[in-house]
């Protein structure tokens, strides 16, 4: 890994993204913490940063961190697995100062100026005014222009090295990831037809070329790390392939019905939604069961049993096994599913889903992907946990889960309270909302937010601290 290190630009190129994806990381949780803060206590850096400033900033770094720490992974991944130097670094540098230099500016906007005149200029220069897209349009189409842009270095360097599956399946996945962002950018008057693509955005771009990603990101670690079969990995990724962008494009339809679309996209979207998940834990699940397998075969053998090559980052792996299946999987089923749905559609029950998805799903993978990086950064062959990769594990984790179970029960006094038996009604919501329950739980959401805070700050310590230490101590 050293010398692949010293040798290979694209690695290089691969540690600026994760650098970057860390800091905004530290921001996304920051401004999550400010948000919930104001939950708790609404005068909160009042007139200062509004609370919907900080959830804008919040949602929209959570995304461009993974985006970034995506790319890396990227380029991280591509020399090993093409034999080849990653095709257009220098386009690749340009690319990643540009994104870095427009992501800056895009929130010190969302900061220093906030809102804007009713008109176009608000739109493309402070804020579209679209939930979770709140990105200025001149900022739209820089996204679009740097995501090309990767998508040409990835297929460059794809055709011109040894194709792997692995590469193959992320030049399909990549050309879908920029082609499904397009449907955002786009404007009707007619509300429907405008949330039809706005969700194609909010949740098919994730739930089919995210998930493929990641699964590509798994294939490649797990055979890094424990050296699995290629075979076996690559062929779940196919599977992989083959469900998610079915079930995903289908799995949406659990939107359609509020916004006017018909009724049995309930039952579709509810039922399709679920299965996601599934190759991805089927992946981990029969690569483990070959690997311990093998493990034990060489023990009864008398044979030195292999070890994992990457501790900290295999544990976040496995985690993301877990993660996915219980964020994407457990809690997305039971609150999309249609009857139930029609009380939590909009309760907090929809921010638990949403915490323990993304990041169950998608964060603990690529910060596996930031261990594996400096582990080949600094040359270690095998590296092992640590105290300070175990709290952060723990801390990170847990208070993830904890900040889950909060929104969950502050979602079920919603729907006590403020669906059941209030009818939704406005005197209804703001009854839940003052309730000693929903209150509590908000209270625990912050605390668990402060836990997952300082075990952030602990894994950038132990990042930082790789190098330092001797081959022995890690």
């Amino acid at each position: 890994m050293a010398n692949n290190y010293l040798t290979t630009e694209s690695k290089k190129l691969a540690t600026w993204y994760f650098t970057f994806a860390a800091i905004i990381f530290g921001a996304q949780l920051v401004f999550g913490l400010v948000a919930a803060f104001q939950y708790v206590m609404p005068g909160f850096l009042f007139e200062i940063v509004d609370f919907s400033v900080a959830r804008m900033i919040h949602i929209n770094a959570l995304v461009v961190w993974m985006v970034f720490a995506m790319m890396g992974s990227v380029y991280w991944l591509l020399p090993d697995e093409t034999g080849i130097e990653t095709v257009g670094i220098g386009l690749g540098k340009l690319l990643f100062w540009v994104f870095a230099a427009a992501i800056v500016i895009v929130v010190l906007v969302y900061l220093l100026v906030q809102v804007g005149p009713a008109d176009q200029t608000t739109i493309w220069f402070i804020n579209e005014g679209r939930e979770y897209l709140e990105a200025p349009r001149w900022a739209d189409i820089g996204i679009v222009v740097v995501v090309l842009g990767f998508v040409y270095n990835l297929y460059a360097t794809g055709m011109k090295g040894n194709r792997s599956g692995i590469v193959t399946v992320l030049m399909a996945d990549m050309l879908a990831f920029a082609g499904i962002y397009l449907a955002g950018m786009g404007y009707t008057d007619n509300i429907s037809i405008d949330q039809y693509w706005w969700w194609w955005v909010i949740h098919l771009w994730v739930e089919a070329t995210w998930e493929v990603f990641v699964g590509s990101i798994a294939a490649y670690g797990l055979i890094t790390m424990i050296g699995a079969h290629r075979k076996v990995v690559e062929m779940w990724l196919w599977i992989e392939v083959a469900m998610l962008f079915g079930s995903g494009i289908l799995g949406i339809g659990h939107h359609y019905f509020w916004i006017g679309t018909p009724e049995y996209w309930w039952e579709i979207g509810a039922l399709f939604s679920a299965l996601e998940p599934l190759p991805l834990v089927a992946m981990f699940i029969h690569v483990l069961y070959d690997w311990g397998k093998q493990q034990g075969a060489q023990e009864a053998q008398g044979k030195e049993v292999s070890v994992i090559a990457n501790k900290p980052a295999f544990t976040w792996f496995v985690l993301q096994a877990l993660g996915n299946f219980l964020g994407a999987g457990v809690w997305g089923f039971f609150h999309t599913f249609p009857q139930v749905n029609l009380y939590t559609h909009g309760t907090q029950f929809t921010s638990a889903h949403g915490h323990l998805a993304f990041f169950g799903a998608y964060a603990t993978i690529l910060i596996g992907m930031f261990y594996i990086a400096v582990q080949g950064k600094h040359g270690i062959k095998v590296m092992h946990a640590t105290k300070k990769s175990i709290w952060a594990t723990s801390m990170i984790f847990g208070g993830v889960l904890g900040m889950t179970a909060a929104l969950t029960m502050s979602g079920y006094v919603q729907v006590l309270v403020e669906r059941a038996q209030m009818g939704a009604s406005w005197s209804g919501y703001f009854d839940s909302q003052a309730s000693v329950w929903f209150a509590q739980g908000m209270d625990w959401r912050l605390i668990m937010g402060i836990v997952t805070f300082l075990g952030f700050v602990i894994l950038v310590t132990d990042l930082l601290s790789i190098g330092k230490a001797t081959h022995h101590e890690r």
